[in-house]
């Protein structure tokens, strides 16, 4: 039989009751299709009914969890509350709530009027209730037969034949059966696997399963400064899988609870711990060690022919990164920055420390435009004081690329810049000794592991140094998190001359307003981005296109030179398009986020940002950044269509408000979370499951002083602790 997989567990049963028995709307394999094409349902395999089949199926489900051990169960805690423990009457029940009735089947039949229904009648002293379903199934039928006794739960509407609830759930019961003495826990799950299999797994697990106390008593609470004593780890478990009655859903759904207390702190604990154990673990690895630099050599004669003074800021992390490549361990860090901040020429100082000292360099940037422009930099800066530098990218042609490879694997090549190309098997480095990867957040982990495992030399059991660079700043919760295993730095402080970025929205019915501003900064012989969120028309996001503004732009102002620049054209014709701005051949340049980072052009100090309310705050700051990095005032256009959003009022509030890159990261924080921080960092997301970064913030300093003392003097208890919380999920913390 095929077995529909929907989220809906009734429609999934009637599906199968009405393909395999109902003769008169036998379905075959190209209408399941159109079903599953139209609904959203998935066609999983042919499945048995058999028992072994239902345990196998079972038992892949909670894989897919990742609830392998019984520990696992036990900490896959509830995301919500249903209260059963109390019934009302069917005649004091009022629209719009959700409540539990009681009541014997009087009515079953299924209606054709205006669609295929069953309508259920249940009756309890006189009262009256209709149950609806539109989704059923013959089995749900006989269940519910005439003078069965039923317990329904759900939102109470108002309908044709008096109240009803659509869709209830539902369960047979014998008269004067007792209600539950605790809260109904909901568990998040996967299609197929049900509630009740899932809450039976639990309780298994952990009446089978000691949780023996594993830190010493009271440390959580004096590190904390706790207001109360917490239950232990045993206790908060078994509380939030069967909470009592009495206890309010909203102080559960809040997580303020003193077990939630216990649950948030041993698992930062754990993730803490881990991190700690990853920057202890990669101190006791080998790296190359860059000695002093000699006289004359390279990168003193590149500190001694830059044409400004570094920043103090900057002067700080250089010392911190040079430091840290005297070490004979592997060097770790993230370096982050505002845009404009000047993080490129720390990582040239890096990369030509490295070279002086006998080594490759790699420099990977997740763009063959930013790769471009680090490329153009970097060979001005290095290739005069004789550095040989290649380049390398997805692109190339087959001949030129195998050039390249020759000169990486034999030497020649002492700086590599490119993109992902670099960390293809093909490329074999004769000795990496620096791998400095811009805009780290944007690629995976696998992908920062392999950079940094290409090393190929006479000493092959070293590890190159990893330089990791972002212009999307880190607000401090998340670096004490997400990145309390990395050593980092932080450039706090604008290079001298540059103005703020003044910032205003625009709606779009002042379109023609703003062109006109267009066209006059144009002929004044300043150069100007205009932002468009889509390359072609879309039906469901009514949009200005690129495409579109494009032309529109072109026939409305002839008297300036406008180009386009978009993510489908060739990379050859992307870096074409930049040149010609970045020379004065355009005026006016019209963009997709494509340009979001790799843009340098000083001219360029007008932006104009349509529908400004579909993009993140971390992508508007970003785009922004690409005016504002000469000597004269910039101006920063949101246009936008109402009615706005709550989230979009927000973002562009802040956007209005400052250009601090640090203030604008901790407002997107709070308002998304910390995914787009993160990128593909996945793994230290799956370790904090229960925390909110932005209300839970006042845990981290102590118990960071926690997991210091465990680590000193508790080995075996962080050990243990680890292996309770985390089990192999850490396996990627190294990247």
């Amino acid at each position: 039989m095929v077995l529909f997989m929907s989220t809906e567990s009734t429609y999934t049963s009637y599906l199968i009751d009405r393909i395999a028995t109902d003769k008169n709307h036998w379905m075959n394999v190209k209408n399941a299709r159109e079903i599953r094409s139209k609904k959203g349902y998935k066609i999983s395999s042919t499945i048995s009914a058999h028992p072994t089949a239902t345990k196998r199926f079972n038992a892949d489900s909670l894989r897919k969890l990742g609830l392998k051990r019984d520990i696992d169960l036990i900490l896959h805690l509830p995301m919500r509350y249903e209260d059963e423990t109390t019934l009302r009457k069917i005649g004091d029940l009022l629209p719009s709530e959700l409540a539990q009735v009681e009541g014997t089947v009087m009515l079953s039949e299924v209606s054709y009027s205006p669609r295929r229904q069953w309508i259920v009648k249940i009756a309890n002293n006189g009262d009256e209730l209709i149950l609806r379903f539109l989704n059923f199934y013959g089995s749900q039928q006989k269940k519910l037969s005439i003078g069965t006794r039923v317990r329904v739960r759900g939102e109470v509407r108002s309908g044709f034949l008096g109240l009803e609830m659509v869709h209830p759930s539902y369960r047979v019961v014998s008269e004067g059966q007792m209600l539950p003495e605790t809260l109904t826990p909901i568990y998040p799950s996967v299609a197929g696997l049900s509630q009740t299999y899932l809450r039976r797994a639990i309780t298994n697990a952990i009446e089978r399963t000691p949780l023996p106390a594993l830190l010493p008593t009271g440390l959580i609470e004096e590190a904390i400064d706790a207001p109360m004593v917490l239950p232990s780890l045993a206790d908060a478990v078994r509380f939030l899988h069967a909470p009592p009655s009495h206890i309010s859903v909203v102080t559960l759904s809040k997580r303020s609870h003193p077990a939630w207390l216990r649950i948030k702190c041993e698992e930062l604990l754990a993730q803490q711990l881990s991190l700690k154990c990853v920057q202890s673990t990669r101190h006791h690895l080998n790296a190359p060690v860059f000695s002093m630099p000699l006289p004359g050599g390279i990168l003193e004669r590149f500190e001694a022919g830059l044409p400004f003074r570094l920043t103090i800021a900057q002067q700080r992390v250089w010392k911190e990164i040079y430091t840290d490549l005297s070490a004979p361990h592997p060097m770790q860090r993230l370096l982050q920055g505002d845009v404009g901040s000047g993080k490129t020429i720390i990582a040239a100082l890096a990369a030509a420390h490295a070279i002086d000292a006998g080594y490759q360099a790699a420099v990977m940037a997740p763009t063959e435009i930013l790769a471009e422009q680090h490329m153009r930099k970097f060979f001005i800066w290095l290739a005069p004081l004789g550095v040989r530098v290649v380049w390398l990218v997805g692109s190339m042609k087959t001949k030129e690329k195998r050039e390249v490879l020759k000169k990486i694997a034999s030497g020649e090549a002492q700086l590599i810049i490119g993109t992902h190309a670099i960390i293809q098997d093909t490329v074999k480095f004769f000795s990496l000794g620096i791998s400095i990867v811009d805009e780290q957040h944007r690629f995976g982990v696998a992908q920062r592991l392999a950079l940094r495992g290409k090393i190929h030399s006479i000493n092959s059991d070293t590890v190159p140094n990893q330089l990791m660079m972002s212009a999307t700043p880190i607000p401090r919760t998340l670096a004490m998190t997400y990145y309390a295993d990395l050593d980092v730095s932080v450039i706090d402080e604008l290079p001298p001359g540059r103005k703020p970025i003044v910032t205003k929205l625009v709606p779009t019915t002042r379109r023609q307003e703003v062109m006109e501003r267009v066209r006059l900064a144009g002929l004044a012989g300043r150069q100007i981005y205009w932002i468009c969120p889509l390359v072609d028309e879309s039906e469901s996001l009514q949009l200005q296109t690129a495409v579109h503004t494009h032309a529109q732009l072109v026939a409305s102002l002839p008297e300036l030179r406008v180009g386009l620049m978009h993510g489908r054209l060739l990379p050859t014709e992307k870096i074409e398009v930049m040149a010609a701005f970045a020379s004065g051949e355009l005026d006016l340049l019209v963009a997709t986020t494509v340009i979001e980072v790799g843009m340098d052009v000083p001219n360029a100090s007008l932006m104009i940002i349509e529908h400004a309310e579909r993009f993140g705050l971390a992508q508007l700051h970003q785009l922004r950044g690409r005016v504002g990095r000469g000597s004269t005032e910039s101006i920063c256009l949101l246009m936008y269509s109402s009615p706005l959003s709550m989230t979009a009022k927000a973002r562009l509030k802040t956007m209005r408000q400052t250009t601090d890159g640090f203030a604008i990261a901790q407002r997107d924080l709070e308002i998304r979370g910390p995914g787009e921080f993160l990128g593909a960092r996945q793994s230290g997301a799956v370790m904090l499951r229960f925390i909110d970064l932005v209300e839970d913030a006042w845990l981290i300093p102590g118990l960071q002083v926690v997991a210091e003392m465990l680590l000193r003097e508790h080995p075996h208890t962080v050990t243990a602790h680890l292996d309770r919380w985390l089990g192999a999920r850490d396996e990627f913390l190294q990247a």
